[in-house]
Formats: C-alpha cells, structure tokens, sequence
C-alpha cells in the first residue's frame, strides 16, 4: 500500500499531495460487476415478485415478456454466481498461501470504535475513532452482503431447477426457498439503496472505486490509522514537510 506523489503549485512554492492506494484494478472490476449484476436481478425479480400489481401487469403483460425477464434474470444470476465462486476461490487461495490480507475480518477494535462513534453520536465525546484500511461500518457492509448473495445464490437455483432439488430433498424446500430469495433480495437491496450507497456518495463523494485511490485528505479524516501506519506521522495534524 503505497502513496503516490503528485505536486500542485502554491504561493509558498510547491505543495505535495499525497494519493494512497486503495482498490486495485481487479477489485475495482469486481465491484463493478457485482453492482451490475445485482442490479439486474433485483430490478427483474421485483418485477416478478409483485406480479399482481398494475405496474407489474403491464411490464409482464405477455407470455413472450415474462420469458424474456426470466431470461435476463437467469443470465444475470449466471454471472453473479461465476463471480462468487470467483471470489470465495481467489480468497481460498490466497488464504491458503497466507496472503490473505486481514483488513476486511471483523476484530475487537470494531467493537471499539463502533462504541466510541455512538459516544461521539450522543455527544459524549468530541472525537470520531480512528480507523484503518475498513471501518466497521465499511466491513458490516461486506459481511452483510457476502452471506446475503450466498443465501440468494443457493435459494435462486432451488427456485430455478426445482425437479432436481426435490429428488433429493423434500419438496417443502421449494416454496421456503421462493420466500426466503424474493425476502433476502428485497433487505439487501434496502441496505445497499439506503446504507451504502448514502455512506459512499451522500456522505462523502468517495471516488476511490473508480480511481483506486485516496488522496491525503481523505485519508486523514476517514482512515486516520491506516494513514499513521503508513506514514508514521500522525493524522491530527497536517504535515509541514510536504511544503516548499
């Protein structure tokens, strides 16, 4: 996790802003790929799961439409599983030749700071906690959503090969499955709609997943940890040295 350097003319000479790595270029992609994916099937599967609205109707208003929504859906539902299998397999063997970095796993500290920021919430304190590469936040979003997509990937196949299914398990699963995928499908796209999505771009317009980078600033402010472990200097102050 490098800075990266870049320079912009001041008054006093030369002022240097600091860019710290943060996605690399495949996690960028597979954000992006997932956002898509997800998207589709959530906007094909409201569709099929209120079908009894007016709205509905008129959408699904032919045999040859419902068809084709099913069809986007299960090409969208193709791809989000490739990508999670993707996924689970590259952090398999990362973990496996220990190279499986620990910032996303939740750890006592989280604890921590999620008590110390409703103390700042409840004007108990006068500081935000200082966090690292992921907040708690950050990572309750990421654990939120990877057992989400897991529960809708296995319940989506139940619904889509049902015979198969049945032959082996009882067929009581069958209808369980439709309630808790269409269930699971409409939490998760509240939370990414309403929790992440306000965090990343009503919050702070965090631009770091189209970049793959912070600027100093933003580090300081939001990841003020993960900056003092990368530069050893604290993030409380502005550092002088970078002037001219």
């Amino acid at each position: 996790m490098s800075a990266i350097n870049s320079a912009a003319p001041t008054t006093r000479g030369v002022h240097v802003i600091r860019f710290f790595a943060r996605f690399t270029r495949e996690q960028r992609w597979q954000h992006w790929l997932l956002f898509g994916s997800f998207t589709v099937l959530f906007l094909t599967g409201i569709v099929q799961k209120y079908r009894n609205e007016p709205w509905s109707q008129n959408i699904l208003s032919t045999p040859e439409r419902l068809e084709l929504v099913q069809n986007i859906h299960h090409i969208a539902a193709i791809i989000l599983t490739l990508e999670v299998i993707y996924h689970l397999g590259r952090g398999i063997y990362l973990l496996a030749r220990r190279k499986l970095s620990h910032d996303i796993f939740p750890d006592w500290q989280d604890v921590k700071d999620a008590g110390n920021m409703i103390k700042y919430l409840l004007f108990l304190s006068k500081k935000t906690p200082k966090y690292g590469k992921y907040n708690f936040e950050q990572k309750l979003t990421y654990w939120f959503l990877f057992f989400s997509i897991g529960i809708m990937v296995i319940t989506g196949f139940i619904i889509w090969f049902p015979i198969q299914v049945t032959s082996v398990l009882p067929g009581s699963i069958v209808p369980a499955a439709k309630l808790t995928h269409s269930t699971e499908a409409i939490v998760a796209g509240v939370f990414v709609l309403i929790w992440h999505l306000f965090h990343v771009v009503f919050d702070r317009l965090n631009l770091s997943m189209f970049t793959g980078r912070l600027n100093e600033d933003d580090m300081r402010k939001y990841h003020a940890a993960e900056y003092e472990r990368l530069t050893g200097e604290s993030a409380d102050t502005p550092d002088q040295g970078g002037q001219a």
